[in-house]
């Protein structure tokens, strides 16, 4: 592997998330698909998919990106998974750590209902991570087409707020399972493409400015 990607292998129980929550649908998808890979092709994505992290407090690795991923990897049993560090902050107490993390927009410590949140409330592993259907939503919506994939950090999560007034969580539930009925998604894609969602990353319907 490259040198200069300052690649580390570590333990996936070690990595220390830097967000509350996780769309479950996206995990059980993940899970899935593993399932479904063969060992050689179960060693491929674990070389080409690299956890981004901060290297934080007590020298543990805060990833910044792949949660839904580094929890499926830790329900399926995987043991070790490779961290790309962006930034050493191991020196930093917990306090000036957080404020540089949020300067960064490399922590979301929103919970399931959307609320703001102390950092010292954003769980220390994995698969302690809550569900939001919401975020599950705002992700199958990004899937179908509904809005482009945006590279501002959290994007999906902001979509995630936009619907959690529009859609009762009782209506995200299918047949008691993590997946999400086809009739929310469909409607929430068309939510996405009006012009009340304009001011959301990767937002692609028609502006009502365009029709004067």
């Amino acid at each position: 592997m490259p040198a200069q990607q300052h690649l580390e292998q570590v333990s996936v129980s070690d990595l220390r998330p830097t967000q509350m929550t996780v769309g479950a649908a996206e995990v059980l998808l993940k899970r899935s698909q593993w399932a479904q890979l063969k060992s050689k092709a179960r060693d491929k994505l674990l070389l080409s998919h690299w956890f981004p992290a901060v290297k934080g407090p007590q020298g543990r690795f805060f990833i910044v990106d792949h949660h839904h991923l580094g929890q499926a990897l830790m329900s399926e049993a995987v043991k070790n998974v490779w961290v790309m560090q962006l930034a050493d902050l191991s020196e930093q107490g917990a306090q000036m750590f957080w404020r540089v993390m949020e300067f960064h927009h490399w922590a979301h410590p929103y919970d399931e209902k959307g609320r703001r949140c102390e950092f010292s409330q954003i769980p220390q592993q994995l698969s302690q991570l809550r569900d939001d259907p919401y975020r599950s939503l705002a992700g199958e919506v990004r899937k179908a087409g509904g809005y482009a994939k945006d590279a501002s950090p959290y994007a999906e999560f902001l979509w995630a707020d936009f619907y959690r007034p529009l859609f009762r969580k009782a209506d995200l539930r299918s047949n008691g399972g993590f997946g999400l009925p086809e009739s929310a998604v469909v409607e929430a894609v068309a939510l996405a493409r009006s012009v009340k969602a304009q001011f959301l990353p990767g937002w692609s319907g028609v502006s009502s400015s365009l029709h004067k």
